[in-house]
Parts: structure tokens; sequence; C-alpha cells
């Protein structure tokens, strides 16, 4: 059997402690953060290490988790994927991924999308993914589009971000469709 875990530029891991200053940098990112409507007030770097720690020390699977997207050429933090919203009954679930600035647009997403998708579907049984992106969130359309994820819906005017209400689209994949 293959690692389901590697994939041509990264493999995903756990959270580590001293991953913390890497997830803090995925916070300052203001374009990214605001991307995901997660736009907080800042933070310690205590509470970064702590809310490291606490990732670090939960036990793997569980109905949300998330694995940090680390490049295989230099052993770097590219980023997290999350699972999360899991419908164990209807057999779904919502994910997200971040990518680092520095390593966007470089084919790292797509893989590490690819790789969680085939863990999901193949070793969990999921049948259905479905993720929400902001309307103006051109590069996860795209990123989302080009691995086989159809536009479901959209829910207009739907959440407040930098001061105005945007729509959020709705995309999901089914295991079939990922699988082939």
């Amino acid at each position: 059997m293959d690692d389901i875990w590697t994939g041509e530029k990264l493999r995903l891991r756990g959270v580590e402690p001293e991953d913390w200053r890497d997830f803090r940098e995925l916070a300052r990112d203001l374009d990214g953060v605001r991307a995901a409507g997660l736009v907080e007030p800042p933070r310690s770097d205590e509470s970064f290490r702590a809310w490291t720690a606490e990732r670090a020390g939960r036990a793997p699977g569980g109905e949300a988790f998330r694995l940090v997207v680390e490049d295989l050429s230099d052993g770097g933090f590219v980023g997290a994927v999350t699972v999360g919203e899991v419908d164990r009954r209807a057999g779904r679930f919502r994910m997200g991924v971040e990518i680092g600035r520095a390593h966007r647009r470089r084919g790292y997403g797509r893989e590490a999308v690819s790789l969680l998708l085939g863990y999901m579907f193949r070793e969990e049984r999921f049948h259905k993914c479905e993720v929400e992106v902001y309307a103006f969130n051109e590069a996860s359309l795209a990123l989302f589009r080009c691995l086989g994820f159809a536009e479901e819906g959209r829910l207009r005017e739907h959440e407040f971000v930098g001061g105005v209400h945007h729509d959020v689209v709705v995309l999901g994949i089914t295991a079939p469709e990922h699988l082939g």
C-alpha cells in the first residue's frame, strides 16, 4: 500500500506543538484570514502556543480534525487542511484549506485537498464533501472547480467580511466524482 498521506510535493501530518509560529503567521495574513472569514483580534504568542499544544495532544481523527501541510523538499510548513461539520448518517463532511502566502498558486492546495478527499472517501467511507467559499475568493473557487467540485448553490449576502455582506458559494463533490 502507498502512503496515503504523501503526494508528489507534500505530506499531511498531525499538528506539532512547535507549529505555533506557523499558525501565527497564517493568522497574521489578513488577505488569507479575510478570505476564510476568520478575522480576529490579535492573539498573544502564548495563546498560539496553547492552542497548538492542545491540538497536538488530541487523538487522531474524530469528527473534526486539522492536519499540517508539509513541503517534502524541506519539511517546511505550507499550511493546513481541516475537516469539520461531519454528518456520518448522511455520509458527508465539510473541509477547508489554508495555504501560506509564500506557497500559494504552486499546487500545494490542490494536492492537499486531493489527499484529504482520498482518505475521507476511501478510508472513512464518506460519500460527499462540501465547501463554502466567499464569492470574492476567486483563487479558492478555481481550486475547487479544477478538482471537480460542482457549484450547488449561492447564499446571497450571507456573511459579513471587511465591512460588506458577501455571497457564499456552496460547492460539492461526491466520492465517485473524485475517485473516478
